[in-house]
């Protein structure tokens, strides 16, 4: 890959919406590395995004397999408190992948961006996610490589699932700017409607105690 900084992400995307945090309508899921203070940025998932990103890291279970995760960047307007909600996915093609790697290619960004202008307009990336089959959840150096060279603002995450082990996490920007590559953050499932929670991810638990 070329050392240069690629950053996928749209011109008008350099500020936040103004919004509202949607945490009325939401369930928060913890990792095991949650702290009590809470992170700096929220990530609110939607159940339609959640269910494709399922079906991807279960489509291959010997390799790796990745992609982006797209949604908007949002500021609530009460307290300013920074979250992103994630509404879709973009599967990454012609990647090289193995069973313990996957690499975007040139023309994997370029086919992103086309699938983002095409399909979800008005959107941005998020972030990004990809699978670890029976290697748990955590960011290897070549992961934190391309996060920080492909995804690099403040409020861009990375997702790792384990499909094996039915494990999943998210990895969340310090305030300073810094990504911990073993601690790993759950996520708010967005529940409008009354729906009926969909996370079968075992590492994480609900916040509320209620079980999954």
């Amino acid at each position: 890959m070329d050392e240069a900084r690629i950053r996928l992400l749209p011109e008008d995307g350099r500020w936040p919406r103004p919004s509202r945090l949607p945490t009325a309508w939401s369930r928060r899921w913890v990792s095991p590395w949650e702290a009590e203070d809470e992170a700096p940025l929220a990530v609110f998932v939607s159940p339609r995004a959640y269910v494709r990103v399922c079906a991807h890291a279960g489509s291959d279970l010997d390799q790796e397999v990745g992609g982006a995760l797209v949604g908007t960047w949002r500021q609530d307007r009460r307290d300013g408190r920074q979250f992103v909600i994630v509404d879709g996915i973009l599967r990454a093609r012609h990647t090289r992948q193995g069973h313990a790697h996957v690499t975007f290619t040139q023309d994997s960004l370029v086919a992103l961006h086309d699938e983002l202008e095409e399909r979800h307009p008005g959107k941005q990336f998020v972030g990004w996610y990809h699978t670890h089959p029976h290697l748990g959840v955590f960011l290897s150096n070549l992961d934190t490589w391309l996060h920080e060279h492909f995804f690099p603002e403040p409020w861009q995450v990375a997702l790792v699932i384990d499909p094996h082990a039915l494990e999943a996490g998210f990895f969340v920007r310090r305030e300073d700017g810094t990504l911990d590559p073993r601690r790993y953050l759950g996520f708010h499932e967005l529940l409008r409607g009354g729906r009926e929670s969909l996370v079968h991810w075992r590492n994480l638990q609900p916040a509320d105690g209620s079980g999954g």
